[in-house]
């Protein structure tokens, strides 16, 4: 029903994805937007949206059934019973965490960052003035977590406010369960520090695992803001519509002023798209992850196969963090450069806080795939 093997042309669309290797044999894997087409039900619902012929301001809390449809979503998925006015729409994640930033901390504040992570969050402590306290991310054997000792040492500190973390994570796509969640939340709570979570690939979960809004955790409610998106889960990302869920009355209250003025609101196409997704989409939904998961399956595979590579396979997301360190990178200056002279680009480990690593994303054709895993094993 829906081809996820169809291999789109995006030349002279100016992606950003596929600007960056503009001129050059290099195939793009490193943005986080997927290479399939959007479901056609939300095709049809922005058609009909075009159609009207009117393009005018549209205030986000006002439509009825966007916000419904992210009360419906919540409720479906999590079983989470969330109001609307806790619903706080924003033109993507990113300025939901610093606007988070900038309502709860003063210049010169610390920010916990759980690391690695995806580079604006990483930067968006410095972007408002404060100081970023890196919680490091500790391998296991069955994936990645949260080094709790550091999380809770450094959220002691009195100037510590805010504490941003992806869950699912970005770039090692582990999840929490609920023993995880409810650690962080003791620590957030005993010292008083808010919780500003991403969990923007939430619907990305590959395995049987049931995702765990933050903002769901009686604890958490009176100190949290939980960042969520269609946008990555259903590829609209570049309509922009993404929405903070803030239980808290006062917490809503001081991001939205630190919000006012300088974060415009959702588009109309956006909403409309959002919308769509959340309830004409979800067969699209499922077939996507379960292509997905025969992606991340054969990609884990292949790369553990490469001598000096090793991966793996991430309960969530279509991203795969890819342990280098191990490389001979034959006269390469560094691993992406190593990545690039075989013609994959993926995204630098670097930019993430390690440079022996590099994310691939694989939500892309399998005919993609194996052409990227057969450069990455020449």
């Amino acid at each position: 029903m829906f081809n996820f093997d169809e291999r789109v042309d995006r030349s002279g669309t100016f992606s950003c994805k596929w600007e960056k290797y503009k001129g050059k044999d290099i195939l793009p894997m490193w943005i986080a937007d997927t290479e399939f087409k959007v479901a056609p039900s939300i095709i049809n619902a922005c058609r009909q949206q075009l159609d009207h012929g009117v393009l005018g301001y549209h205030l986000p809390s006002q439509h009825q059934p966007a916000n419904e449809a992210v009360m419906h979503w919540c409720k479906s998925q999590y079983g989470w019973d969330i109001q609307s006015s806790w619903i706080v729409w924003t033109p993507g994640v990113c300025p939901g965490f610093n606007v988070a930033i900038r309502a709860f901390c003063e210049p010169g504040d610390k920010v916990l960052i759980q690391t690695p992570n995806y580079p604006p969050i990483i930067a968006s402590p410095e972007i408002n003035h404060c100081e970023g306290v890196h919680i490091p991310t500790v391998e296991q054997t069955d994936g990645w977590m949260i080094d709790f000792d550091a999380l809770e040492t450094q959220a002691k500190d009195p100037k510590a406010k805010v504490f941003i973390m992806c869950n699912p994570m970005n770039p090692v796509g582990s999840t929490l369960n609920q023993a995880q969640l409810d650690k962080i939340a003791q620590i957030c709570t005993d010292n008083n520090v808010i919780l500003c979570s991403d969990e923007i690939h939430c619907d990305l979960i590959l395995d049987d695992i049931q995702h765990l809004p933050a903002g769901n955790h009686p604890t958490l409610q009176p100190r949290s803001i939980t960042l969520m998106a269609a946008n990555k889960t259903f590829n609209i990302a570049g309509l922009g519509a993404s929405f903070a869920i803030i239980p808290d009355a006062q917490v809503r209250q001081q991001f939205n002023l630190a919000a006012r003025g300088i974060v415009p609101w959702v588009n109309i196409m956006g909403l409309i798209a959002t919308q769509a997704a959340f309830t004409l989409a979800n067969d699209w939904h499922e077939a996507q992850r379960n292509y997905l998961i025969g992606n991340r399956d054969y990609l884990a595979k292949a790369i553990n196969a490469i001598p000096g590579l090793k991966a793996i396979p991430a309960p969530a997301t279509f991203l795969m963090w890819v342990d280098a360190s191990a490389l001979d990178l034959q006269g390469a200056k560094n691993v992406q450069d190593w990545c690039e002279s075989r013609g994959v680009g993926p995204s630098p480990g670097a930019d993430f806080g390690d440079e022996h690593f590099f994310r691939l994303n694989f939500g892309v054709s399998r005919s993609m795939l194996e052409e990227v895993v057969d450069r990455l094993s020449r």
